[in-house]
Parts: C-alpha cells; structure tokens; sequence
C-alpha cells in the first residue's frame, strides 16, 4: 500500500487542494481512466473523501465530479466491447468469469452491474462493465445505473467523511463483508418490490383489456 499512499499524496497536492475550477475536470478524468484503461482501485475515493473531510460543503457537488467519471470511463469501454464482441471479452477475462456475469445479468438485470457500482474494492467491476456491452444490454438503462450506483457510492463516502475523516476508507477495507451483506440486503428487497410491482402492473392490464366481445 506504500505506492498508494504515494500516489495518494500527490494527488492530495494537485487535486484535493486546488480550486474546484481545477479540481472538478481532474477528478472526472481521473474517474474517467479508472472506468476504462486505467486501473486505479481507490483513488477515486481517496479523492472523494478527502475533499469532503477538508471542504465540507463539498459533500453536495463534489461526489457528482467523481461518478460522472465513472460513468464516461463506462461508457467509453461499454463501446469498445459492444463492437469487439465476444472475442474481445474473452481475450481480458477467463471464460468462467464471463459465464458467472452472464447468469448474473440473466437472472438479476439492472443489479448485476448496480451492486459491483457500489462495491468498493476488491469486487471486480470493469468485467460486469464489458459484459454488458458484449450483451448489448440498453446503453440509457446501463448509463443510468451506473451513474446512479456511483453517485450513491460517492455520497455515502463522502457524508460519512465530513462526520468520521479518512478513517472511512479503512472501515470500508476492513468491513467489507458487512458491506457486502447490506448491500446484498438492499439488492434482495429491491428485486423483490421490482417483481411485486411487475406482478401486479401485469394483472391490471390484463383485467383492463378488452375481451374481444361486442355489444349487440
């Protein structure tokens, strides 16, 4: 973690620090190269928490600068395996990751790639991001959720930062798998209101619609 803290550093000097006419543009790059070429585990958050601890006004703008970084960077590698396909997916990922995703997209939907948003490291990410594309999964359905999980991410650092400082970022690495269960909690409700309310909007129509008989 030693080049973390490095890293962390210096990015503290030249993006923590600086106005937010600087600050906001290197935060979405930065979030931008860690959704698509880059691999940068927690940088973003570093960066999130650390602006909020030091400038608590921040906390109501500066976690959008982070997820709409994401969300570009998403975007950006989205494309690129929607157009390399299947062949390009299995060159990055071991074909039984990619099997494990795909039932994951098949039987969950929108969550499949909203939970891994939210997920703070080691949970894998990108490869939820480049099935999707390969999929072909709705481009708005998949932008949106995205942004949204991200910005849920980024907001919860970032009120938990002005109240408890950077010792959020260890809670998270050292709380992961009590995370992992809320999160997991939330997703199982979550489904389940979805099915409910499924359910019951498919009923209705059918009860609204007409039988085919006349009048006479």
């Amino acid at each position: 973690m030693d080049w973390l803290s490095s890293i962390g550093r210096w990015l503290e000097q030249y993006v923590i620090d600086v106005p937010l006419y600087l600050a906001a543009p290197a935060m979405v790059l930065i979030g931008a190269l860690d959704s698509s070429l880059l691999s940068l585990p927690e940088i973003n958050d570093y960066l999130v928490v650390g602006r909020c601890y030091k400038y608590p006004n921040a906390v109501f703008y500066f976690p959008l600068f982070a997820a709409a970084g994401s969300v570009l960077g998403c975007w950006l590698l989205y494309s690129i395996m929607r157009r390399g396909g299947q062949a390009l997916l299995r060159k990055r990922f071991k074909p039984e990751s990619i099997q494990r995703v795909e039932r994951a997209y098949a039987r969950f939907g929108f969550l499949a790639i909203a939970v891994p948003a939210i997920l703070p490291p080691p949970l894998p990410f990108k490869i939820f991001v480049a099935t999707a594309g390969t999929l072909e999964y709705p481009r708005w359905k998949f932008l949106t959720t995205v942004m949204l999980a991200r910005s849920f991410r980024y907001y919860v650092e970032g009120i938990l930062a002005v109240f408890y400082g950077r010792r959020v970022l260890l809670f998270m690495k050292d709380n992961g798998l009590v995370i992992l269960s809320i999160v997991a909690a939330v997703a199982v409700v979550g489904l389940l209101i979805y099915v409910v309310v499924n359910r019951c909007r498919t009923g209705f129509v059918r009860k609204a619609a007409p039988t085919g008989k006349s009048e006479n």
